[in-house]
């Protein structure tokens, strides 16, 4: 099945809500991932952080589905892109080398 990375970045309008605000929406994303992940769907999601290990650099959401459109179209029932809250990319990735891979 094919793999597919998201990569997503706060708006400015998410960067002005206070971290509590912040928190309401990326803990219903993390609900999100963990439902979808109790489903059967192979996924993985996290956070970019700097040599110093500060946030800041946006998210990553790496997922299996077997379709670019299928991958969309499960992409867009995230809390964070439903809100308006990041900007955001969507690429089926090909590996080509590592244990396990097809």
């Amino acid at each position: 099945m094919p793999w597919f990375i998201k990569h997503e970045t706060f708006t400015s309008e998410t960067l002005g809500l206070s971290a509590e605000q912040r928190a309401v929406h990326l803990n219903a994303h993390r609900e999100w991932v963990e439902q979808v992940s109790r489903s059967g769907r192979f996924i993985r999601s996290g956070y970019l952080v700097d040599g110093n290990r500060r946030p800041g650099g946006g998210g990553l959401l790496m997922f299996e589905a077997a379709s670019y459109d299928e991958a969309l179209a499960w992409v867009q029932q995230d809390p964070m892109i439903r809100a308006d809250l990041v900007a955001w990319t969507l690429q089926e990735w090909i590996p080509v080398s590592g244990e396990g891979l097809q």
